[in-house]
């Protein structure tokens, strides 16, 4: 089961392949937005990845780095059961010499990342220049789905600073809806953490969706 409150502390490493195509049949494309977690178990879910000062929002759509079964995020991780929940097998590896300091495949740890992040993610979501250690939850299913690539503010409007941004197919956590800049027609901005709002005009919904009012 995923623990939804707990944010874990994991090396991440930028993917890059241009051109190549991820384990949902994506092809990425130059400063791409999406994630990539080491067990086929993470495809289909949604990432929040922050920094000091930004945070990110995106979907997972590939698999690795270093192994494929080690969904190190749920409590009953499918493999090296041994490692507490939040340690990657290749962080344990590279550390402490887990496994013999190899991966799931034999091969050495050369670093201790837990996650990849493809270039748009890294570069101008999270502004990285190196691989680092980021804040990263996985979240839980949200009918709240991201259709384009889209800045995250610390306000309802489009003055209000950058703070990040989500990856088209990224399912948002909204915890309540506000009034503010207008956007395509639509005048609602999503809060979908502590001060981080996304114009409404660019989530998909269902029919039947309603969020409460954030409070004054």
């Amino acid at each position: 089961m995923i623990d939804v409150l707990l944010a874990f502390t994991i090396f991440t490493t930028r993917e890059g392949l241009v051109g190549g195509t991820t384990a949902n049949g994506h092809v990425i494309v130059e400063r791409d937005w999406f994630a990539a977690l080491p067990s086929r178990l993470g495809l289909g879910n949604t990432v929040k990845v922050c920094t000091d000062t930004r945070c990110v929002f995106l979907p997972v759509w590939d698999v690795g780095p270093w192994n494929t079964t080690d969904d190190y995020w749920n409590a009953d991780r499918q493999m090296w059961t041994d490692l507490p929940q939040g340690l990657p097998e290749a962080q344990a590896a590279f550390q402490e010499g887990y496994n013999g300091g190899l991966d799931g495949f034999g091969r050495t740890v050369l670093n201790p990342a837990g996650m990849d992040l493809a270039d748009g993610a890294f570069w101008d979501g999270l502004g990285l220049i190196d691989n680092a250690w980021v804040q990263m939850t996985v979240l839980p299913p949200s009918p709240a789905v991201v259709t384009t690539l889209l800045n995250v503010r610390s306000g309802p409007a489009l003055s209000a600073p950058i703070v990040g941004g989500a990856g088209r197919a990224a399912q948002v956590p909204v915890e309540c809806q506000v009034a503010g800049d207008v956007v395509n027609g639509i005048g609602l901005w999503d809060r979908i953490g502590e001060n981080l709002y996304v114009s409404h005009a660019y989530v998909q919904v269902p029919s039947d969706w309603s969020a409460p009012v954030c409070p004054a």
